[in-house]
């Protein structure tokens, strides 16, 4: 299973213009894509009757959250067998974030399919738990809206460039991590800011809401890491509109996860990644706390993509890459540990 080659058009696809339209397409076909999939069974969570075994995680009692998940199994519980039952697995997923989940606008098909990282891995666990990538309904979910359409049962689950932490393990359930990345600084290539330091002292910085981008900013400002004359105010939906605001010159940085800021900079080479990533932080796929069936099946299924060679491997090969390179720290699939 490989996604579509990109088209070399891509490349060349900054400034204002085309970016400005390309996120208003995503506004419109984020309120629509949820309208035109079809229903799910009547149910009103992932969970399913009688399961127990909850993975909630105290804050106070966690020490290192990629390491919070369960072990896999291949055992059928009440939410995979609700999944089957059903035909279609239901995915929160991001459609502007280039090559991780993103819709190619130079794509030849009129139909054009979401493709990037994250939807490999999600087509990957419609497979194995329905024997078919395309058994699977696509919903597009802003930043700040990935925990909500979890705990409310929108979705089964969540596949998109999501950290793993302590606060929001108290709210879900996460996979083992699959992604190693951390927080940095994007900003113009002119600009005289060299990284998360004090450079920044006096601009404004852009980061999503809801992110962990904007709790580590906040935090340092309170702390003082951060100088206190940094403007952090300006947050926004999606991650990628903060690109939009610092090529319109509303803003003068943005701090976001570096896999997603590299895949920024390579759609614009006016702007660059300043300074090394100043955090650790790992991806994982996010589900309910009561789906634990389905947290183990899905740690089984990463099981195995680590080591498929037409697996995870591939994936950040075709993908990621061309952004992060080779010998990336992050071209490695993590090493689980579980609770």
């Amino acid at each position: 299973m490989r996604a579509r080659q990109l088209r070399t058009g891509l490349r060349g696809w900054g400034g204002v213009g085309a970016m400005a339209v390309v996120c208003a397409l995503a506004a419109v076909l984020a309120l629509l894509l949820p309208l035109t999939q079809p229903r799910g069974d009547g149910s009103t969570g992932v969970g399913g009757p009688g399961l127990a075994d909850g993975t909630q995680v105290r804050a106070d009692d966690c020490k290192a959250p990629q390491d919070q998940s369960l072990a896999p199994s291949a055992a059928e519980g009440a939410s995979v067998a609700a999944i089957r039952k059903r035909g279609y697995l239901r995915v929160g997923v991001d459609q502007n974030s280039y090559r991780w989940g993103y819709r190619n606008p130079n794509s030849a098909d009129e139909d054009v399919q979401l493709e990037g990282f994250d939807i490999d891995l999600a087509r990957r666990i419609a497979t194995d738990l329905l024997g078919s990538p395309d058994k699977i309904r696509f919903m597009a979910i802003p930043t700040n809206q990935r925990v909500p359409a979890i705990r409310s049962g929108r979705v089964d689950l969540v596949v998109r460039t999501m950290t793993i932490t302590c606060a929001r393990l108290e709210q879900v359930a996460f996979s083992a991590p699959y992604f190693l990345t951390g927080q940095q600084v994007l900003a113009p290539v002119s600009s005289g800011i060299d990284g998360y330091d004090a450079t920044l002292a006096g601009k404004r910085i852009c980061s999503a809401a809801g992110s962990t981008a904007y709790d580590k900013l906040a935090e340092d400002k309170k702390t003082g890491k951060l100088d206190a004359s940094a403007d952090i105010s300006t947050t926004v939906p999606n991650q990628l509109d903060c690109l939009v605001r610092l090529q319109l010159g509303q803003v003068d940085a943005v701090v976001t996860d570096s896999a997603l800021a590299a895949s920024q900079a390579a759609q614009d080479p006016t702007v660059e990644l300043k300074g090394r990533r100043f955090t650790t932080e790992y991806y994982g796929v996010a589900m309910n706390q009561k789906a634990t069936d389905l947290v183990r099946r899905v740690n089984r299924i990463l099981e195995q993509y680590r080591t498929d060679p037409d697996g995870w491997r591939a994936s950040y090969d075709h993908w990621l890459r061309p952004t992060l390179g080779a010998d990336s720290e992050s071209a490695t699939a993590p090493v689980p540990t579980y609770r």
